[in-house]
């Protein structure tokens, strides 16, 4: 290590929150490594941050370590944040867990409650005047092959130009547009705006997306349960890259808007937000009779790295998103085939190593269960993270402009 990518461990004491004496007992205890020189001990910027997300306790995160007033914290930097936390292969929202969120709360409140501070179990949310029938004109303008989440993208900014309080950075402003824009994108995804639909957005997801049975012109039950479901176990995740870079807007005071966008466009990857649409190709092959071991090699053969929905690099046993989403669909009519197609294919990976089922399957199979398109778990996914992003908005909004700005370091010629 040079001297500038090294720790002193003062810095390093105060990046883990700990005493120097704490710092020296993880040392003793070979925990951490440390350089001696005849300047002091010296630390590995690397090792200090992967030793510190282990630590399983949200206090342990300390604030990022400064150098001249500015973040020096490398490649594994750490932002402090009070929304989500993972303990032990369990997700929660501020301490309460999310699987027990999911299965008693609509995903409005859940969103409510994490932008305000208001536990209010009737809250729905409705778009700002004329603005579905906007984005409707605007979305048959659209080529055929625009897909589903090409559709919310565009969504955005013509809602935005509607609102004319967009830069209004208030708490309960901000709270407010959220809710709207979320209405809005809800109804606009649905092509043909005589589909019925409940007040919730599972409920409007579930029409828009596939989830209505036609012979009895309503939704099929308990479907849009099970999309609540998703949506809340889907709103935050610790920092995914899509939320730091909300995070990173915000810092900028970009406007609630501008936020989202900026979550989708880091969210459009094979690797983040639709992960799932591979996950639910191989439910379908499945279920159409292949060989779960052919479809399993023609999707790594493909060049993917991993199989589809299997693994997680935060959960060590089990993703509980995806438990408490398969469970749900036990009692979805028409589910069976699907489910066991996703089974027959958890089977076949895990005897050929520890790898669990991810919520990226569990998406895909929900879709596939519910007659919906591929893209279905993705604009699920999608609508739910923009609860946890305007969460993070809200937060960053009051810590100093630019701070997520970080600092180049030249190594070229």
């Amino acid at each position: 290590m040079t001297e500038s990518t090294r720790w002193t461990a003062s810095e390093t004491a105060t990046r883990l929150g700990v005493k120097p004496e704490t710092l020296y007992a993880y040392v003793s205890r070979g925990l951490l490594g440390r350089e001696r020189t005849a300047e002091g001990s010296w630390f590995d910027p690397v090792e200090v941050e992967r030793f510190a997300a282990g630590r399983r306790r949200s206090s342990d995160r300390p604030a990022i370590v400064l150098r001249d007033g500015r973040p020096s914290g490398g490649p594994l930097m750490t932002i402090d944040t009070d929304v989500a936390v993972i303990e032990d292969d369990e997700l929660y929202y501020r301490g309460r867990p999310a699987t027990e969120l999911a299965r008693t709360t609509d995903f409005e409140t859940v969103c409510r409650w994490l932008w305000t501070g208001e536990f209010d179990q009737e809250v729905r949310f409705r778009p700002l005047p004329g603005a579905v029938d906007v984005v409707r004109r605007v979305l048959a303008a659209m080529p055929a092959e625009a897909s589903l989440t090409d559709r919310i993208r565009v969504m955005v900014p013509v809602v935005a130009a509607l609102d004319p309080l967009r830069e209004v950075l208030d708490g309960d402003s901000v709270a407010s547009r959220t809710g709207a824009l979320l209405a809005a994108l809800a109804a606009g995804v649905c092509a043909d705006p005589t589909v019925p639909a409940g007040e919730r957005i599972a409920d409007r997801l579930c029409a828009a997306l596939g989830g209505v049975d036609r012979r009895a012109d309503r939704l099929r039950a308990p479907l849009p349960d099970c999309v609540n479901a998703a949506l809340v176990l889907l709103v935050d995740h610790d920092l995914a890259v899509s939320t730091l870079a909300a995070r990173a807007a915000a810092s900028a005071r970009a406007n609630p808007y501008a936020v989202v966008l900026s979550g989708l466009g880091a969210l459009d990857s094979a690797l983040h937000g639709n992960a799932s649409r591979a996950a639910y190709r191989m439910v379908a092959a499945v279920e159409s009779g292949e060989d779960p071991r052919a479809v399993i090699g023609r999707t790594l053969a493909a060049g993917r790295i991993g199989v589809p929905g299997f693994g997680h690099r935060i959960y060590r046993a089990a993703d509980p998103r995806a438990e408490l989403i398969f469970g749900l669909l036990v009692d979805l009519d028409g589910a069976g085939p699907a489910v066991a197609a996703a089974a027959a294919i958890t089977d076949l990976v895990s005897d050929h190593g520890a790898m669990f089922r991810n919520v990226d399957l569990a998406l895909g199979t929900l879709a596939r269960a519910a007659g919906m398109s591929e893209e279905a778990g993705e604009v699920i996914f999608s609508i739910a993270r923009i609860g946890g992003w305007i969460s993070h908005a809200l937060d960053e909004y009051q810590r100093p402009a630019l701070r997520l700005r970080p600092v180049g370091r030249y190594v070229g010629p």
